[in-house]
């Protein structure tokens, strides 16, 4: 059952979707999200509009079953305790380095989601480039250089984000520091890795939407793209607001800085709840 003829579809460089006519007359459909995510491509007969799911051998099944429950718990985790530092913060006795621990172990938590995350990417069964409406499951490995692939530069930009914000939270324990060195060595990362987050989920919303802009509520995985986009404009906005004005020492807003951290960090944990239902059926 070869291949006779292929469709592409996406984004620039990038090829999300490829539709090909089998040569039973059938047609077959992958498409990069679901395929890494769910382990499935669609395929209809010939003769009949009828849609049935192929899906990947048992060990890629079960692969991506492991890879979306860790992930998705490191970011639920991590979520929950970027809030109850913000909340510490904002609410709390006004110890910064409580609050400084607690973030930093939710941005352990982050990283652990950041690298899963593209472990899934280059741990993901393949569509068979020899024509078979199949899904092949390749060997195991620990990284992979594939940038004409969208979804491995989204998760690779956003591991690289939660990378950057651990500089933040690490440099956040340094006492006695000037304002420049305050602005310089905890602010810049805090706005370096929320730029990062952000092009990472817009990089998600090229995946989803092949190229297209639009609402795709009847998806999943567009609701775990946008509320996390949503969460990473809220850290923006904390960012933004946690400046340390070199006039006065002080924050140009806290409690905008807090409370953007709070929620965007709830957000974060709600997208990994709703990741845990975005698997294998």
């Amino acid at each position: 059952m070869g291949q006779v003829e292929q469709h592409a579809e996406g984004a620039g460089p990038f090829t999300t979707r490829l539709t090909w006519r089998l040569a039973d007359g059938g047609t077959a459909v992958w498409e990069s999200r679901l395929a890494r995510r769910r382990g499935v491509l669609a395929v209809s007969p010939a003769g009949t509009a009828t849609v049935r799911r192929t899906n990947a051998d048992q060990e890629g099944i079960r692969r991506l079953c492991r890879l979306n429950v860790v992930a998705a718990t490191a970011f639920i985790l991590g979520g929950l305790l970027f809030a109850a530092g913000a909340g510490v913060a904002q609410f709390g006795s006004g110890d910064a380095t409580t609050s400084a621990s607690i973030y930093a172990i939710g941005g352990l938590f982050f990283c652990i989601g950041g690298y899963v995350s593209l472990l899934q990417v280059v741990n993901a069964p393949r569509h068979d480039v020899g024509g078979q409406a199949t899904l092949v499951t390749h060997r195991w490995r620990w990284w992979s250089y594939e940038p004409m692939r969208v979804d491995w530069l989204s998760t690779l930009v956003l591991f690289a984000g939660t990378l950057v914000f651990a500089v933040n939270l690490l440099d956040s324990f340094l006492k006695g520091l000037s304002v420049q060195q305050v602005n310089r060595l905890i602010w810049t990362p805090d706005i370096i890795g929320c730029v990062l987050f952000l092009y990472s989920g817009h990089l998600g919303f090229v995946e989803i939407g092949h190229g297209r802009r639009g609402l795709l509520p009847h998806s999943l995985g567009w609701w775990i793209v946008a509320v996390n986009q949503f969460g990473s404009l809220l850290f923006m906005a904390s960012a933004i607001a946690a400046f340390t004005r070199p006039a006065t020492a002080s924050l140009v807003n806290a409690d905008v800085a807090n409370w953007g951290t709070l929620l965007g960090a709830l957000c974060f944990s709600l997208a990994g709840v709703i990741q845990l239902f975005e698997r294998p059926g």
